[in-house]
């Protein structure tokens, strides 16, 4: 039973952002920086943001070298080309709001570790640097197989190392933190633990009901649920995708520093400090990984502890700290889904794993949609 103080106060907006992800935040900001008295309230069904965005391994990146080679397979060159530019300005936008400190934010480069099949990449570097070009201004990849063996890894299974300057790690906890810190700060109401049912158009404006039985109203609804969409959009065009994420113990005398990858990006490490966060693995059995339960299996994190031991930390003893999973959601291509689904309900979500990258621009986009 609500009282008259909570029908008077709590339930009607101008804006309702469901999801408080990196791209429900970056929406709910966009729409107050642009409109500072417009009343935006966030619904976000967890405690913490349910999907990815507070359970990712803090890359800033926009694509290895060999991921792009395969997007291009997909794709023309043209929106190959576009899907960079998002992620990239993205990045750059989550900078330009947040902060670099607040972010701890490293730029400490990107590496790619090329593994016999890869090595005909190094034959299409110049075209993929040709095509990035125009953004970057410089070349972005570069082959740095002469340093390798001062990484430490096991050079019996690496033979080339792609160096990308451009990419960078990221605290996500400080950058959702962060994140909801400013839009609060510009007045965007947050309520967590409330879970959507449905929504209703009509001509009064949208009603948002609620798992509670409390309904919310607005003129205009963005829904950023990203791999927990088909809840509120049964028809949409994504599936599920969960990621798994290790982090070890200290180690010492760790020899590397930065962001790493191999697989077409199917696999990825970096250092936190002298840890090692560690994820991947989805492409062993990606139909048994298109689910939205929180789970680890053995068949992904044995993987992980095995080429821990043999290919990235060869001879170094180490420990498994902690493990923990998170859902990403996918489509046919990288291209993420940013359209109208009707006049007054804008969608954004399938962000294909590179939320962080592209998150912050994606959610101005959605708000300038949603401000039309």
């Amino acid at each position: 039973m609500l009282s008259f103080w909570e029908k008077d106060e709590f339930l009607n907006y101008d804006h309702i952002v469901i999801g408080a992800g990196i791209v429900g935040l970056s929406t709910a900001i966009s729409i107050k920086e642009s409109t500072p008295k417009a009343r935006v309230l966030v619904l976000e069904r967890g405690t913490f943001p349910t999907g990815a965005s507070t359970k990712n391994a803090g890359f800033a990146c926009f694509g290895s070298l060999t991921e792009i080679l395969s997007d291009l397979k997909l794709m023309p060159e043209s929106e190959v080309f576009n899907l960079v530019k998002l992620r990239w300005e993205g990045l750059q936008l989550l900078r330009a709001r947040v902060g670099d400190k607040a972010l701890d934010y490293q730029n400490l480069g990107g590496y790619e570790l090329m593994r016999s099949p890869d090595m005909t990449a190094f034959e299409e570097m110049q075209k993929v640097n040709e095509l990035l070009l125009p953004l970057f201004k410089e070349p972005v990849y570069h082959d740095r197989t002469s340093v390798l063996d001062k990484l430490g890894f096991d050079s019996s299974k690496i033979e080339g190392l792609v160096f990308n300057p451009f990419e960078a790690q990221l605290h996500s906890g400080k950058m959702m933190k962060s994140l909801a810190a400013l839009a609060t700060g510009l007045g965007v109401e947050i309520f967590t633990g409330t879970s959507v049912s449905q929504f209703d158009e009509g001509p009064d404006g949208i009603e948002v009901q609620t798992d509670s039985g409390i309904s919310f109203k607005a003129r205009k609804l963005a829904i950023c649920t990203n791999a927990f969409s088909k809840r509120l959009l049964p028809e949409v065009d994504l599936a599920p995708g969960r990621g798994v994420v290790l982090v070890t113990k200290p180690i010492a005398n760790l020899k590397f520093k930065g962001t790493f990858h191999y697989d077409e990006g199917y696999y990825y490490f970096r250092n936190y400090q002298d840890r090692i966060l560690f994820g991947g693995g989805r492409n062993l059995d990606v139909k048994g990984e298109e689910t939205t339960e929180f789970a680890v299996r053995d068949l992904l994190i044995n993987k992980l502890k095995l080429d821990l031991k043999e290919m990235i930390l060869p001879n170094q003893k180490f420990e498994i700290d902690h493990v923990w999973s998170g859902i990403m959601a996918f489509g046919p291509n990288k291209q993420p889904i940013l359209e109208n689904y009707s006049e007054n309900v804008h969608v954004g979500i399938r962000l294909g794993g590179m939320g962080v990258a592209i998150g912050s621009k994606m959610g101005f986009e959605l708000a300038q949609r949603m401000l039309r």
